[in-house]
């Protein structure tokens, strides 16, 4: 990232009451920006935007729905966003199953609105649309998923972003390249870090178990997935929506931000992991019928390596150790928004692994 870009630079995020969200939210402050949220009001109790009070970074905070596209449109209209990153979304593979409906209208009719709304605004620039890994039409096989395979999805989420996708593309295509706005689409792995209360999620289910004090179930405990800190995808929509503001749409397109190969982990081991940092804990596999979920996933991200300059910092490992160091200090009612300011830092002056 390049020293001062970031300045005054006015950014709309959609999902900011999120867990990602929220972590862009400090790196941004931190960077200088002049942020504006639109989002869902926070889904969890505790959440990140709470408990780190978020509110405080912000220029502006929009509680609305991603659908309501003449919600979308005032936002973007009234905060004129030179960059915005766009994250708002129904996130989970098992909630998609439940709802298929609020999935595809939230993550497919919702990136039609934030497009729709952005593509006549003189100000907007540059928009990273965060998608999935599991935007990929998943074959189950060993080597990693590159941007120009196919894309696919069995699950309602999964195809979702794959629609989210195509939409962008689209839109690229058809209006915002002649508008000269840049849209790139990101595809990020299985993020953990301090703050992530969803359901569903590897982490936040296992901080519930020790308050429950009792074993953590495991759906598919032979599931491997690529591992990373939500501070390595963050950094590559920083420096994915810089080169597309400077440069333009010879960075628009797909862009994979995975780990590398060590930290592509089974479940088993990841949560095993978490274990071995609290006494007494332990998990148990879920025998119970759950709705399908892909066991092999891992993306390729020689293309941000060579034209971004993006590399992992953290490893699995360093990633469960400041993931765990956030959880605690929030146990000890520590000011949560100093623990991710410090690792921010530490991130940013980190040598890649």
């Amino acid at each position: 990232m390049t020293s001062g870009f970031w300045s005054d630079k006015s950014v709309l995020v959609t999902g900011h009451t999120g867990f990602k969200g929220g972590w862009l939210t400090v790196w941004l402050s931190r960077l200088g920006a002049t942020i504006h949220g639109y989002s869902l009001p926070p889904k969890s109790h505790p959440n990140l935007f709470t408990e780190a009070s978020l509110e405080k970074h912000l220029a502006s905070s929009t509680i609305g729905d991603i659908r309501d596209l003449s919600a979308v449109s005032e936002i973007i209209k009234s905060t004129r966003p030179e960059v915005i990153f766009h994250l708002a979304a129904q996130p989970l593979v098992r909630a998609s199953y439940l709802d298929p409906a609020q999935t595809f209208t939230t993550n497919a009719i919702g990136t039609v609105n934030l497009l729709e709304a952005a593509r006549d605004v003189s100000s907007v620039k540059a928009i990273v649309n965060i998608t999935t890994d599991k935007c990929y039409e998943n074959k189950g096989w060993d080597w990693p998923y590159r941007e120009n395979d196919r894309l696919g999805g069995d699950d309602p989420y999964s195809a979702s972003k794959a629609c989210a996708e195509i939409i962008a593309r689209c839109y690229q295509k058809s209006f915002l390249d002649e508008n000269g706005i840049a849209l790139a689409n990101a595809r990020a792995g299985n993020v953990i870090g301090g703050g992530d209360w969803a359901a569903d999620r590897l982490v936040a289910d296992f901080m519930r178990s020790l308050s429950d004090t009792a074993p953590i179930f495991i759906r598919y405990p032979n599931a491997v997935r690529p591992w990373q800190h939500v501070l390595e995808p963050l950094s590559g929509y920083l420096m994915l929506a810089e080169k597309l503001f400077k440069e333009g749409d010879s960075f628009s397109g797909a862009w994979n931000f995975g780990p590398d190969d060590f930290s592509c982990r089974s479940v088993a081991w990841v949560v095993s992991k978490l274990c071995e940092h609290v006494p007494g804990a332990t998990w148990i596999q879920d025998f119970n019928t759950h709705p399908t979920e892909s066991l092999l996933l891992k993306l390729d991200s020689s293309k941000a390596k060579s034209r971004l300059g993006w590399r992992p910092h953290w490893n699995i490992e360093d990633a469960i150790e400041y993931t765990m160091d956030w959880y605690n200090a929030w146990s000890n009612n520590e000011d949560v928004s100093v623990v991710m300011h410090r690792q921010i830092e530490f991130y940013e002056e980190h040598e890649p692994t």
